[in-house]
């Protein structure tokens, strides 16, 4: 499974994640944060199906571009999966004729911009080879997190969340622990700000670790620590760092990953 975490920053920062976008074997991304805005033309072109996880900006800040680009192709429309509260969101906060057209009822030429798939929790769906199964985390609105799976590797995707139960419960199951190759788990903020940790439904570094440890994956495991906060990216890189936990990565500028 090639996963790319791509990138959200450009010059001095570059390795700082201001918005959140994972591209899964090309063709389908979870989340669209920076999908639209940093991601070349060609990788957008080659994305059959996007997953959004909630209905927070730096989660979907890029997808009216995304569409927009990928319109001008002349392809089919693209495959939007999210929950109803997230397609609700997105019908009344962003293409409501206001901030955006309203991509779902706008038509070019007789071809949609998008194609909606409503993700029930628990329930899977098998899209370009994967298996997929949204599993509902605990942040401040409804959030789904990703259990992802081919015949020969399985990757945990926590998106925003903070102590969560369910995820961990199912990624434990035989059949997909066994091949469990890569978790990508959030981590906001640094342990001295737990409590806005708390308050907003995110990690730090010492919940990082008790998560995790929910999860007792294989030696091999990577784990990726995701979503930390721009501002306090060197504060909490060297926390999670002293966690001294095996195959642990601070995922950083835009990143190519192999599992």
């Amino acid at each position: 499974m090639k996963i790319r975490h791509v990138g959200s920053s450009l010059g001095p920062d570059e390795c700082r994640q201001h918005l959140t976008t994972f591209v899964i074997n090309d063709t389908l991304a979870i989340d669209a944060g920076s999908l639209g805005l940093i991601a070349p033309l060609a990788a957008q072109a080659a994305i059959t199906d996007v997953l959004i996880s909630h209905s927070h900006l730096d989660h979907l800040a890029s997808l009216p571009m995304f569409l927009d680009n990928l319109a001008q192709l002349e392809r089919a429309a693209p495959r939007i999966h999210a929950s109803a509260e997230v397609c609700g969101s997105l019908r009344e906060s962003l293409f409501n004729g206001q901030l955006w057209p309203d991509l779902f009822q706008l038509v070019d030429a007789g071809t949609p911009f998008l194609q909606q798939s409503i993700l029930r929790a628990e329930m899977a769906v098998t899209l370009d080879g994967l298996t997929i199964v949204p599993v509902a985390v605990d942040h401040t609105v409804p959030t789904l997190g990703f259990l992802i799976e081919d015949a020969d590797s399985a990757v945990v995707f926590s998106s925003d969340t903070g102590p969560t139960e369910r995820l961990w419960q199912l990624a434990l199951e035989p059949r997909f622990h066994q091949k469990l190759k890569a978790v990508f788990l959030e981590c906001s903020f640094p342990d001295n700000h737990r409590r806005l940790a708390d308050a907003s439904g995110h990690l730090c570094p010492a919940l990082f670790a008790a998560e995790i440890a929910k999860l007792d994956p294989p030696e091999s495991c990577l784990i990726v620590a995701v979503h930390v906060k721009s501002a306090m990216f060197d504060q909490t890189r060297s926390e999670l760092e002293s966690l001294v936990l095996p195959n642990l990565y601070v995922s950083a500028a835009d990143r190519t990953w192999f599992v």
